[in-house]
């Protein structure tokens, strides 16, 4: 049992849950939401999310009914390009009026999400709290290192709720799947992705090491397949420069659910820390993950029954050699990080990931859900 065995709520019809950041974010909380679906089956379950969450999760199965989509506000979500700032008061007056019986923020630390989520007037709220954080009706301290997953399973649990699992999973739809053959075509042989791309330079593998995979991969028959986003159109166009072996770049060409279809036809997804790795994971698809130490820990799924995750073990930082083993993010409280953005996870040999995809590949199994 995860969490103190509280009882469920009586009478609830309405559960708002705050999760408006990025993909990895969101992949992380869905056991959570899972929990909340299964105690609470007659519930509508509201995430108060970012206008990608919409996009995505509308018409697909899965634990959320409805998205709630959350104006841009320090330490909740950024703007989207061309949209307007909005009003935070006047989405919280609007909130209140939709009478939520509870109110979770699996958000974080919660010193400027925990004023949002008690804002939103529900009978009980529940989260996490740092020390610079306000406190909610009932709440968990925040304690940096912890597997994400867990984290908010036990803050599910503050309601109630009790795990049905502690593996992500997402719903590849048909459309996801025309979607990903009509861009990059059914795969002639076993398919692999790699993913280079992370939005903190200190959680990229090098563009070389991807390439170099490409080549032994290419020689052994597969096909590879590189995906980015548009921002990363330059590190997806160095490795494929990079590589001697024919390597396809898929650059901003796929829809998220497009990319999950991608993945979901992949024998391996490769990749750094980032959203896609666990894409891949939570449709099922077998993976290599680049993790720092630290993102270990948080980040990485505990399963390893398909997914391989390999860890970098560098915890001085590569420029001024400040032990970041505390917290790699200094802005955080406690934080004993630095500023420079040089990559933590050099020291990972491409012969440990070409080992992994083999052993994933030799020795498969069955979805673990």
């Amino acid at each position: 049992m995860i969490g103190g065995g509280l009882e469920p709520e009586p009478d609830v019809e309405r559960i708002a849950v705050l999760r408006a950041n990025a993909l990895g974010d969101f992949i992380f909380a869905i056991p959570a939401l899972d929990a909340l679906r299964v105690t609470y089956p007659e519930a509508e379950l509201v995430l108060v999310g970012a206008p990608w969450h919409a996009r995505w999760l509308a018409d697909r199965p899965g634990p959320v009914d409805r998205v709630l989509v959350v104006p841009p506000s320090r330490g909740i979500r950024e703007s989207d390009p061309g949209e307007s700032p909005g009003s935070m008061a006047e989405f919280l007056d609007a909130a209140r009026r939709e009478q939520f019986d509870l109110a979770l923020q699996l958000h974080g630390g919660g010193a400027n999400s925990n004023p949002v989520v008690a804002g939103l007037g529900a009978r009980i709220s529940a989260g996490l709290r740092a020390d610079d954080a306000p406190p909610l009706d009932r709440w968990l301290r925040y304690v940096y290192y912890q597997p994400e997953v867990i984290r908010y399973l036990e803050v599910a649990a503050l309601v109630g709720a009790q795990a049905t699992t502690v593996a992500p999973y997402v719903a590849v739809t048909e459309a996801d799947l025309a979607e990903a053959r009509a861009v990059a075509g059914e795969p002639e042989r076993p398919r692999v992705a790699l993913h280079p791309g992370a939005t903190d330079p200190r959680r990229r593998w090098p563009a070389e090491r991807f390439a170099q995979v490409t080549d032994s991969l290419v020689a052994d028959g597969y096909e590879v397949v590189v995906t980015g986003t548009p921002g990363e159109r330059d590190l997806v166009a160095q490795v494929v420069s990079t590589a001697r072996a024919p390597v396809r770049p898929l650059v901003g060409a796929l829809s998220l659910g497009g990319l999950g279809g991608l993945y979901a036809g992949c024998t391996v997804v490769i990749s750094n820390d980032t959203g896609p790795v666990h894409l891949a994971a939570a449709v099922g698809t077998p993976t290599v993950g680049i993790f720092w130490v630290g993102n270990l820990i948080n980040c990485a799924t505990p399963l390893r029954a398909r997914h391989r995750p390999i860890g970098s073990w560098t915890i001085h930082c590569p420029v001024c050699g400040i032990d970041c083993s505390r917290d790699i993010y200094p802005a955080r409280p406690g934080g004993a990080g630095c500023d420079h953005r040089d990559s933590f996870v050099t020291d990972v040999p491409v012969v440990e990931v070409l080992e992994a995809v083999a052993d994933l590949v030799s020795n498969p199994s069955p979805p673990t859900t």
